[in-house]
Order: structure tokens, then C-alpha cells, then sequence
């Protein structure tokens, strides 16, 4: 038996099957990322799907800069690279926009100053697991307690995405968009 994580194929025991209907599917097909978590039935359980809901306090546009911003931090371009595909145009994203959550600091103009705030505490979270003092006050101002807590789990659920993606060296899904060059 290899321990190497790979995309785990179909078919699935009952129980695990029950597990991964709640990932979303795009007809019928299941990203390669949510195979992968299936090698493990409790990290398949407990993994990203209840974050992915319609009942987050967070606007789409900002859960999204949240998650581009936490995968090009953490170079997951396979995540990046699908929630771009699939998002980004819902979420209002130039193309700039989609080019500097990877090549731009978070004072990029293309910015308006609340997700300048978002983008910075974003880096500081993905750097050093804290948010700096220069950047709190303006945190809080903007995000509501509920808000707060929510960015803080997608950071920390994107960088786990992150790690399993990176890790297991998954392999870019067809549609996913690459990153912008340098």
C-alpha cells in the first residue's frame, strides 16, 4: 500500500459517500483537491464545505480575497487557480484585481481602503499568525465580531488547503486559471 495522497477514486464505502455529497460538484465531477481529502474519511468530514456556504457574513468579493490572497501566499496555485476560474467574475474582479492577489501588496491602487486593511491582515496572518498593531484598529472598525471570525478560519482552512494541495502535488484541474507572470 503506497502512502503517497492521491486523488482517491470512486466508488466510495456508504459512509464516505455520504461525506463527499456535500462537496460541491460541477456536473457531476468532483475536484481532484476533494478526492484527495477522501483519503481520509475524518479530514473529508471536518475539511472546507461548511465555510463554503451561502450564510457567511462575508460578502463573496471578500471571502475571495480572503482565499486568493491566503493561496498565493502559501504559491497553492491549484487552489488559486480554480477559485479564480469560478469566482472571480461573480466577485467583481478585474483583472488586475486577480493579478495583484499574487504580485501586489496589499497597498496595490486597484484596492479601495477596507480590502487594502483585508489584504495586509491577511499577509500579517499568513506571515506570522497575529495581526500587527498598525493594522488592528482598522480591522476591527470594518469587521464585525462574526466577520472577524470568519476571516480568521478561512485564512487558517486555506492554508491547510494550501499544505494538502502543495503536499500532495495535486495536479491542476483543466479549467483552472495559472498565475499571472512577474
Amino acid at each position: 500500500m503506497s502512502n503517497i495522497l492521491t486523488p482517491f477514486m470512486p466508488p466510495y464505502s456508504p459512509a464516505l459517500s455520504a461525506v463527499m455529497k456535500k462537496y460541491p460538484e460541477q456536473d457531476g465531477y468532483l475536484l481532484k483537491l476533494f478526492r484527495v481529502f477522501a483519503n481520509s474519511a475524518r479530514f473529508a468530514k471536518k475539511g472546507v464545505p461548511n465555510l463554503l456556504d451561502k450564510d457567511s457574513p462575508l460578502s463573496l468579493r471578500e471571502r475571495e480575497i480572503v482565499i486568493l490572497r491566503t493561496t498565493a501566499n502559501n504559491e497553492c496555485e491549484y487552489e488559486w487557480g480554480v477559485h479564480v476560474a469560478v469566482f472571480a467574475s461573480a466577485a467583481g474582479f478585474t483583472k488586475e484585481q486577480i493579478a495583484a492577489t499574487k504580485n501586489s501588496n496589499a497597498n496595490a491602487p486597484v484596492w479601495n481602503e477596507k480590502e487594502q486593511i483585508l489584504l495586509a491582515v491577511i499577509d500579517d496572518l499568513s506571515h506570522s499568525g497575529t495581526i500587527y498593531d498598525d493594522k488592528l484598529a482598522g480591522f476591527q472598525q470594518y469587521w464585525k465580531k462574526d466577520e472577524q471570525l470568519e476571516i480568521f478560519a478561512l485564512c487558517g482552512t486555506y492554508h491547510t488547503v494550501s499544505f494538502v494541495a502543495n503536499g500532495a502535488r495535486v495536479a491542476l484541474e483543466n479549467f483552472a486559471v495559472r498565475f499571472p507572470e512577474v
